[in-house]
């Protein structure tokens, strides 16, 4: 049973950074492609960054440059550092997986089968 569950969020200034980390259970690394998503409030979840289990990335354009999206397979834990955050980052940020195939992207989201509960990120100026 693939399991996922997310930490590190919080409440922030505009201009300051987090790390979200996501423990995931019960899937090899390079058999999924996992992706970080956010949804604000009264708006539809969106995503913001994908990796693949070759370590290929992509952003969402709104964050490139900003966020970084990593995994470190001996902790079996996936990770998103934001930087410079903006208030407009405001939102639930869920980590999800999906098994790997032809693509890796967020842009897919209804591919994504296994989700965690999310975290709550808040920025304010």
């Amino acid at each position: 049973q693939v399991q996922l569950l997310e930490s590190g969020g919080g409440s922030v200034q505009a201009g300051g950074s987090l790390r979200l980390s996501c423990a995931v259970f019960g899937y090899t690394y390079n058999d999924f492609c996992v992706a970080w998503f956010r949804q604000a409030p009264g708006k539809e979840r969106e995503g913001v960054a994908a990796i693949d289990g070759d370590g290929s990335t992509s952003y969402a354009d709104s964050v490139k440059g900003r966020f970084t999206i990593s995994q470190d397979n001996a902790k079996n834990t996936l990770y998103l550092q934001m930087n410079s955050l903006q208030r407009e980052d405001t939102g639930m940020y869920y980590c999800a997986a999906k098994w790997r195939g032809s693509y890796c992207s967020f842009m897919y989201i209804r591919d994504f089968r296994f989700w965690g509960q999310g975290t709550q990120v808040a920025v304010s100026s």
